[in-house]
């Protein structure tokens, strides 16, 4: 049997050690609550603060299998709750822990924070298949 593995790693700057206290007591705040629901918002990723104490940087990643769209969620939330503005976006990578087909690949998010949507996304996998269908190979 084969496992399939979403993975990601990046960063978000939400302007000050102030709003970074206060997205990670959101993100605690839900997991808490989340504990036995079906759908957590916050399960399939992990938030840490990227610098001391003082530093207004978040490091969002995987803790062992990423969901991409909670990532999205939580991410709009915070934009939502902090006033965030500008964009954000960020990259993951898709594996297989077997040589299976459609396995591998991967995509990235842009989110426009100040507008709290997802304004673009891209797919390895659809990308790829387009390309070779002759359709856009530098889209």
């Amino acid at each position: 049997m084969a496992d399939y593995f979403t993975h990601f790693s990046c960063l978000i700057d939400v302007g000050s050690a102030e709003k970074a206290g206060r997205a990670l007591a959101l993100f605690h705040d839900l997991r808490a609550a989340e504990q036995d629901a079906d759908e957590p918002e916050v399960a399939g990723f992990d938030l840490v603060r990227q610098d001391a104490p003082e530093g207004s940087t978040l490091w969002i990643h995987d803790d062992a299998q990423g969901d991409v769209e909670a990532v999205i969620r939580f991410v709009l939330r915070l934009a939502e709750e902090l006033d965030l503005t500008g964009l954000w976006g960020f990259e993951y990578g898709l594996s297989c822990s077997r040589p299976r087909l459609d396995a591998f690949g991967g995509g990235a998010h842009v989110i426009d924070l100040g507008a709290r949507k997802s304004i673009g996304w891209t797919s390895t996998h659809e990308w790829l298949a387009a390309a070779l269908n002759g359709e856009q190979p530098d889209a």
